[in-house]
Order: C-alpha cells, then structure tokens, then sequence
C-alpha cells in the first residue's frame, strides 16, 4: 500500500478501502489489463470539504494508473472522465475519511511511478 507519512492501522484501512474500489472500477469497465501498473495513495494532506450540511477536514487519495513496455519510462493510462468520474464518486461516499481524489497525469520520467 502506498502511504507516504505516518502509518497507522486507520490509515492503512482507508487505503484498502479506497485502492479495492479503484481496481474494482478499473476491472469492471476492462480497463485494468490495459493498464501496467495501478493504485490508490493516501497523501499526508488533509482538505477541507462538505459533506452533507459538514465542513470536512479529511485526507486526500491519488489514483495513479500507467502504461508501460519496460518501466523504464512510463506514461500515464488515458482513462476516461467517466470512469474517473466513478471512482471518485464512489471513494469520496464510501471511504470514510477521504474527501478528495486526484489522478495523477505525470509520465516517467521526470515523476517515478511509486510515491515514497
């Protein structure tokens, strides 16, 4: 699991929680076998949100997803909005303790795949 900054049993659980859905999504729609590499990352930053009447002050997740002949160099799996879309509906209503969800667009190089 990638969690850059402390890890705790509860982060850990977000992490699963949001990184099953995301790969679930990705085999439904079939875009998991055309992807090399894919997976969710709590970022140690939180964000304010709203969450029914409730300002929010939760965590942050990445989705990252890549293409890639020899990992060597890497480009960033073209997903479509709507399937993005689903993903992050669905990790922001069912992951307790995430309000916000990015995707990562950064070919290798210059970014790496991982976060660290």
């Amino acid at each position: 699991m990638r969690i850059p900054g402390p890890i705790t049993p509860e982060r850990v659980k977000i992490l699963q929680e949001a990184d099953a859905i995301f790969i679930e999504e990705l085999k439904r729609s079939g875009w998991y076998k055309l992807t090399s590499q894919c997976f969710a990352v709590l970022l140690p930053v939180q964000t304010v949100g709203i969450m029914g009447d409730e300002r929010t002050y939760e965590n942050m997740c990445a989705l990252r997803a890549v293409t890639s002949e020899d990992f060597m160099t890497a480009d960033w799996a073209r997903l479509p909005h709507e399937l993005l879309e689903t993903c992050a509906q669905r990790i922001v209503n069912e992951v307790k303790g995430i309000n916000r969800v990015v995707f990562d667009i950064t070919s290798k190089p210059p970014a790496t795949i991982e976060y660290e």
